[in-house]
């Protein structure tokens, strides 16, 4: 696990930001790079994910910790109980007449329920705008139970959860991250402020593990959605989006929410994307959508399949010229064995959705078994 507060006990505040000076309130944000935020964000609200219960919500809403966007600040934004802020924040914990502070055992928790169940590989706590307001600590613990668990069963005495992150502390005005290690596949998490304050954003990135019955129970499925455990391995170019959209459930729903790459200049060359199946799949028909790509759509597009990591890629869609802002159905003469797809455009542009039509073989249901185990 890691993480990169400068904690010293002698000095509580030393993992304080310094008050709002005006301007930019972004300019002296800490954030880290960290490899695992190439992944999914399990805790999307477009795949489903939701804050389900906290403890205290007295100044900010819970719900504002799966916001897409990045915490907005308005410095003269005051409500009837005090700043607006745009995460989710607690009341100040008392003691008592004896000792004014909070026990060190007390917190404050939200529950999380993860769009997709998954293994997850790394959290960002981001406390963005919280700078002297922050909790002390965090910690965050992960339990699988499947269903639609009310909260009263999550907080069951008989569910099961395991600590991904100790008590750790964390930096004001910062993203937080942790590298998780565990391999199991989780479905909801336990965010706890210790003892309370004020967190911006959580971002749950990893890897998505569905359950194959339902898959099976569903027949025909998409078998590169990430909501079924499609995942994008690769790609040329990422410089106004991820390709990652590509893949997600719904339709998009404006320019940005999809894949769209900067202009190419060298002849001779095109972009492309590479995306690893749910599991080996055979694939029926295949829908690529260029929804709200109006000028700067993809020109054509060619789709290869590859089965197995060291498989020989083999045409899906020869090269194919695609309209702007339109749906595109393609029927394939015969279903194609799968386990990776690249998709090239040309010579570059944008695609908003693919949808891979299809049925998990023998082999990759099997496979998926394995993983849930």
């Amino acid at each position: 696990m890691t993480t990169q507060p400068d904690h010293h006990a002698e000095n509580p505040h030393a993992n304080d930001a310094a008050p709002y000076g005006g301007g930019d309130p972004y300019a002296d944000y800490r954030t880290f790079e960290h490899p695992f935020t190439e992944l999914v964000d399990l805790a999307d609200r477009r795949l489903g994910a939701g804050v389900v219960a906290a403890n205290d919500e007295f100044f900010a809403e819970r719900e504002n910790l799966l916001v897409r966007e990045a915490a907005v600040f308005d410095p003269e934004r005051f409500g009837h109980k005090g700043k607006i802020m745009d995460g989710w924040e607690t009341r100040r914990r008392r003691g008592t007449d004896a000792d004014p502070f909070p026990a060190p055992e007390d917190h404050d928790w939200a529950l999380i329920r993860l769009g997709a169940p998954g293994v997850i590989r790394g959290i960002v706590v981001d406390t963005a705008h919280f700078r002297g307001n922050y909790p002390q600590r965090v910690s965050v613990l992960a339990a699988s139970v499947e269903g639609s668990p009310s909260p009263e069963e999550l907080l069951a005495d008989d569910v099961k959860w395991e600590e991904l992150i100790p008590p750790t502390p964390v930096r004001g005005h910062a993203a937080n991250g942790f590298e998780i290690t565990s391999t199991r596949r989780w479905t909801h998490l336990r965010l706890n402020q210790h003892p309370d304050g004020g967190v911006a954003r959580l971002r749950v990135h990893g890897e998505v593990v569905p359950d194959p019955e339902w898959l099976d129970l569903l027949g025909t499925i998409d078998l590169i959605s990430v909501l079924n455990g499609g995942a994008c391995e690769d790609a040329s170019d990422r410089f106004y989006s991820s390709p990652t959209q590509i893949i997600l459930p719904g339709t998009s729903r404006k320019m940005d929410d999809g894949w769209e790459n900067r202009r190419r200049r060298v002849r001779g060359t095109n972009d492309w994307v590479r995306f690893r199946l749910a599991a080996q799949g055979a694939i029926r028909a295949v829908e690529i959508d260029t929804a709200y790509l109006k000028g700067n759509s993809a020109g054509w597009i060619a789709l290869s399949g590859r089965n197995g990591e060291s498989g020989e890629w083999f045409e899906i869609i020869p090269r194919t010229k695609l309209q702007p802002d339109t749906l595109h159905r393609f029927a394939l003469p015969s279903q194609a064995i799968a386990t990776h797809v690249r998709l090239d455009t040309f010579p570059d542009g944008g695609v908003a959705r693919m949808r891979l039509h299809g049925v998990l073989t023998e082999e990759g249901a099997a496979a998926l078994r394995a993983r849930n185990i």
